[in-house]
């Protein structure tokens, strides 16, 4: 601790200043004085005394009396403070940390206040950098705010309001606010303050006390400071938790934002805890009951339900049946008839009638068939659709090699170019077009394979065999190679 045996008023001295802060005020307001700024005229300031701001003393004479007690700063310095300011009775030797707030020549005494706390008696005399004050947010301006200290005008920049950023800061106006004095000079009617200070002061013992009691496995609640792609951040108190995205919620497939937004309270479980690097890992849907819970009594093999689809992949579907039980439908199990994509048949946000086909909750995977509700349409195929059998159908699809043609619901047959005309055909699609009814002939049946072959030649209701070829044994158009 600095002693000086001079006269405290004898000289005005202007305490060091954080670089980075004067550099944000003298961005928002130059070397223009406050007064100037907030149109009062410049006076000249008073000298300030050596001695300000944090000191170190030892408690030499308590006056309970007058609620006093005088403390030796070193020299012939002396300082009296408060006795109802002390947290813990004082004893006389005791090493204290107070506030030198001003020094008062009339009885040649540093005014005293508690550590931390605002001070009261505020004037150019009494300011160092350091000291913590009280001030009412009045206006904006330039790059900050403007902070009403006592009777004096203070200037805040935009940087040291918080520490997390503001993009509206008039939210902070008519606010009392405890600050800290960062820059000070009375002869420019400069007073520079910072909040930032005090609310990292104040985290930083939070975090202190949270980190003494802070394990894995509490359940604790917290306040969603930010929400990214990833996850959200949740102010614990003192210290800010992730909350990865797959620990947000037993719904699949959710954006963080679809499930909290900043300033949600929230209750969540302490996963993981590094002590060393401060990293806290959380999960809010650990704090929540496990819909999984009993899910292959409730969603048996062969349950029927009515369930949402949520998204659409090429591979399938994937299917919600409540609130954070999601299965697959896969796209061999959307329809009997083959199919390019899942969307041809199923749509995001459609309500579907579905038959659970497997259920695993150790894995916690369900799979659904949206084809087995109506039963398979094949069945009895064989029998109702005979070989040289005369029909109409539909035509569904069209390729390079022939088209496929609906003969009855979700039962397809294959016209190959080869059997689109007596004549030679270059492509199918000169021949038949989606959506036209045409009549077909059955060349064969696989019920087994679910395939079928047709041919749109001699199909006037007889067939009539015209040459020896047409009788010759040749490969079917069916894939597998059954000969007819």
């Amino acid at each position: 601790m600095s002693q000086f045996a001079a006269d405290p008023l004898k000289e005005s001295v202007v305490k060091p200043v954080d670089p980075a802060i004067e550099q944000q005020a003298n961005d928002a307001v130059g070397e223009v004085s406050l007064d100037h700024l907030y149109g009062f005229d410049n006076q000249k300031a008073s000298k300030q005394t050596r001695l300000r701001g944090l000191q170190t003393g030892v408690v030499a004479k308590i006056d309970i009396a007058r609620d006093e007690v005088f403390i030796e700063l070193g020299g012939k310095a002396q300082g009296v403070m408060p006795f109802s300011q002390f947290e813990t009775e004082p004893r006389i030797t005791d090493v204290v940390e107070i506030m030198v707030e001003r020094f008062d020549p009339e009885n040649t005494l540093y005014i005293c206040g508690k550590k931390g706390a605002a001070s009261s008696n505020l004037d150019w005399q009494s300011l160092s950098v350091g000291t913590v004050v009280e001030g009412l947010v009045n206006g904006m301006n330039k790059g900050g705010l403007e902070v009403k200290v006592g009777n004096l005008k203070a200037f805040m920049p935009a940087g040291q309001i918080d520490i997390e950023f503001h993009k509206d800061i008039s939210v902070f106006l008519s606010q009392k606010i405890l600050c800290e004095v960062t820059q000070v000079d009375p002869e420019k009617k400069r007073l520079v303050v910072s909040r930032r200070r005090i609310v990292e002061k104040e985290r930083a013992e939070a975090k202190g006390k949270l980190f003494e009691t802070l394990a894995e496995g509490q359940t604790l609640k917290g306040t969603v400071r930010s929400v990214m792609e990833y996850g959200a951040f949740v102010d614990l108190g003192g210290a800010d938790g992730l909350i990865h995205v797959s620990e947000m919620s037993y719904s699949r497939h959710l954006k963080p934002t679809d499930i909290v937004k900043v300033g949600d309270v929230v209750e969540v479980k302490v996963m993981k805890f590094d002590r060393e690097s401060g990293k806290i890992g959380l999960s809010l849907k650990a704090s929540m009951n496990d819909p999984w819970k009993d899910v292959d009594t409730k969603y048996a093999v062969g349950t029927r339900v009515t369930a949402r689809v949520v998204k659409v992949e090429n591979f399938g579907a994937f299917i919600e049946v409540e609130e954070g039980i999601q299965g697959l439908l896969p796209v061999s199990e959307i329809s009997w008839q083959r199919i390019r994509s899942p969307s041809e048949v199923v749509k995001v946000n459609e309500t579907i009638p579905l038959v659970v086909i497997a259920v695993d909750p150790a894995t916690r995977k369900l799979t659904f068939s949206y084809k087995q509700v109506g039963g398979d349409p094949w069945s009895g195929v064989v029998e109702k659709f005979a070989r040289h059998m005369i029909v109409e159908g539909v035509v569904k699809r069209v390729a390079e090699f022939g088209a496929f043609v609906e003969v009855a619901p979700q039962v397809e047959g294959l016209v190959h170019i080869s059997e689109m005309s007596e004549q030679r055909v270059r492509k199918a699609e000169d021949v038949a077009k989606v959506g036209q009814t045409i009549k077909v002939r059955v060349l064969e049946v696989d019920a087994g394979q679910r395939r079928m072959a047709l041919s749109m030649t001699q199909t006037d209701g007889v067939y009539t065999p015209t040459a020896p070829k047409v009788e010759k044994k040749r490969k079917s158009p069916l894939k597998g190679g059954l000969e007819f």
